[in-house]
């Protein structure tokens, strides 16, 4: 059951953060492993979304329902080859005009053979993934 945790603060507003995370269409132009993006339902305050990843011989589409609130994403999961999903990003604004962003996955594979060979990688593939969200902002934003 890995989890993963990371807390880092941003030079870019909570809404410039915010959207760049809300973005999930623009996510295999940076994500990597990410192969594909299919957003097939939309509401003002929600989407539904499938995301192709794929590494060497893995690849598996993960299906999600994505909640937008004023200061958080929530990521549910539907369906896949994982036996639970939870994801989320928490937006702060700093004093000084940045932000201060939160972010949780935690999730099971249904295979735990699967999952032993994964586990070790699994950290580090997260750390490669925030610092795939750190250079979009640098690359939409300005670089820090």
């Amino acid at each position: 059951m890995p989890k993963f945790t990371e807390v880092r603060d941003f030079p870019y507003s909570k809404d410039q953060m915010y959207k760049m995370v809300a973005d999930v269409d623009s996510y295999a132009d940076f994500l990597p492993w990410c192969l594909g993006v299919r957003v097939y339902k939309r509401t003002d305050d929600s989407l539904y979304a499938d995301l192709i990843i794929g590494f060497k011989m893995f690849r598996e589409r993960f299906t999600s329902h994505v909640t937008f609130t004023d200061d958080r994403i929530e990521v549910d999961y539907i369906k896949g080859p994982l036996k639970y999903l939870h994801n989320h990003w928490q937006f702060t604004e700093n004093k000084d005009g940045g932000c201060h962003v939160d972010f949780l996955v935690d999730f099971e594979f249904k295979n735990k053979i699967f999952e032993k060979m994964i586990g070790g990688f699994f950290t580090e593939a997260v750390s490669h993934m925030i610092a795939a969200f750190e250079k979009r902002a640098d690359e939409l934003y300005g670089s820090a």
